[in-house]
């Protein structure tokens, strides 16, 4: 696959002519940061996922720079530059709304019992520097520890991801079982590349995942959270969450939703339906140039669980309690409530005394998400498409509409009701009663 591989002083070295990276397909703000950096007298390679889609021959989504330049010296380099992180100093150079992640050559790491024993304390602070070779052995996985050489052009490798890239094989770097323990979510990443790449997990490091996957409970809660929402991307959320489900992560971080699971026939269970109507849509939507929102995905990771009779009263309640675990942001969670909410009203045409939700912030998410279910139910989609076509005419203003029984009428708009009450009534004192004042009797008073 990646043709003659000549030994260089301990790495392997990939030459230009033996892969399949061009500079074309780089990032071009990754390659002023690469570019600049490399005529200050650096060294600055490309690094991580980044190297590893483009030798797959796929597009990345991020591309992030490695260099020997001190976090402060890649301030002074750029002046849209900024410092973040505590646990280990990043610099952020951004351009527009992009940013273009640098790391400084990470050193060898302490003890592996002085990490864990800094870490129950709080962040474990983590500004040592190294070189090259001792940076690709920080990182979590051999498929993710390779550099493409601006200068050279060449992919240089010190720990035997290009083999692996081959074989299709995703291997934790040193030894899973410390490695996990030091930082479990690298469990969920696992899972992650697994899903996305369609590789296989090396035996060592899938024993590991079964063995700790409760460590998981340790990690950093806001870290998880993103990880979750993360295990959807690239059109991967079905066996991303089968995979959690069989390792035993699911069951530690959303133990209600893995019962659910085990209880309506595990591997044949319906939610590997919506998981995989979600990843042909996500498909589409994002081929489209378009997003699916965070709100959509927690809705329909838990459709199922809300339509179980079985897992007795306030199944919403339990979903909230499961979210809050996770500190899903609040914004999420009531937005996912709708969209579940909506399947019912937007499997009926719509009619005019129920058209306030089309101008609701949801309704183009729950849109989305009801074509998702109309998908794994096997269900036609000529609501869904009336209610979309509505919104698409600008509104119930702007568009004839279908009643209950089908038929199309004009809508007319509500009337505002007047306020102030018994000010803008008449008391006729002949008839004895009372009523709203017209405009011959304000005539006649005048």
């Amino acid at each position: 696959m990646f043709g003659f591989f000549k030994r260089k002083k301990g790495p392997v070295v990939c030459e230009r002519k033996d892969h399949c990276i061009s500079r074309k397909d780089i990032d071009p703000d990754a390659l002023k940061v690469l570019y600049r950096l490399s005529h200050l007298g650096y060294t600055a390679y490309l690094v991580g996922g980044g190297v590893r889609d483009l030798l797959m021959g796929r597009k990345p989504k991020d591309f992030d720079v490695g260099t020997d330049a001190r976090p402060n010296e890649v301030r002074r380099a750029f002046r849209n530059c900024f410092l973040v992180g505590r646990r280990f100093r990043l610099a952020h150079v951004k351009f527009g709304e992009k940013v273009i992640e640098t790391t400084t050559f990470r050193g060898p790491a302490s003890s592996v019992g002085e990490i864990l024993e800094q870490a129950a304390e709080g962040p474990v602070e983590d500004n040592t520097f190294g070189t090259p070779e001792e940076d690709a052995f920080r990182r979590d996985f051999t498929v993710n520890g390779l550099f493409y050489d601006i200068k050279t052009f060449s992919v240089i490798d010190y720990v035997g991801g290009l083999k692996d890239l081959e074989k299709g094989i995703l291997r934790a770097i040193g030894d899973p079982m410390v490695r996990f323990r030091v930082d479990p979510v690298r469990m969920m990443r696992a899972v992650k590349f697994a899903s996305r790449l369609g590789f296989t997990i090396e035996p060592k490091t899938e024993k590991a995942l079964r063995e700790l996957h409760s460590c998981i409970l340790n990690a950093s809660v806001p870290r998880v959270c993103e990880e979750v929402f993360r295990l959807f991307s690239f059109g991967s959320s079905e066996k991303a969450f089968r995979m959690m489900w069989d390792f035993g992560l699911l069951g530690d971080l959303l133990p209600e939703l893995s019962a659910h699971i085990g209880r309506t026939g595990g591997k044949n269970a319906p939610i590997w339906k919506y998981l995989s109507a979600l990843d042909v849509a996500e498909a589409d939507c994002e081929a489209a140039g378009g997003h699916v929102s965070n709100a959509v995905k927690m809705a329909v990771l838990f459709t199922t669980l809300a339509r179980d009779r079985d897992a007795g009263a306030g199944v919403r309640d339990r979903i909230g309690s499961m979210v809050k675990d996770l500190r899903v942001p609040k914004a999420v969670y009531f937005s996912a409530c709708v969209m579940v909410d909506s399947v019912r009203r937007l499997a009926q045409p719509p009619v005019r005394n129920k058209l306030r939700f089309v101008h609701s912030r949801d309704f183009a998410d729950a849109i989305f998400y009801n074509r998702v279910v109309c998908a794994a139910e096997g269900l036609p989609t000529v609501n869904v498409d009336r209610w979309a076509a509505l919104a698409a005419a600008g509104g119930p203003g702007a568009a004839d509409l279908p009643d209950g029984d089908g038929e199309c009428q004009d809508f007319e708009p509500r009337r505002r009701r007047r306020r102030g009450g018994r000010r803008h009534r008449k008391f006729n004192k002949d008839a004895g009663t009372s009523g709203p004042a017209t405009e011959n009797d304000s005539n006649e008073e005048q």
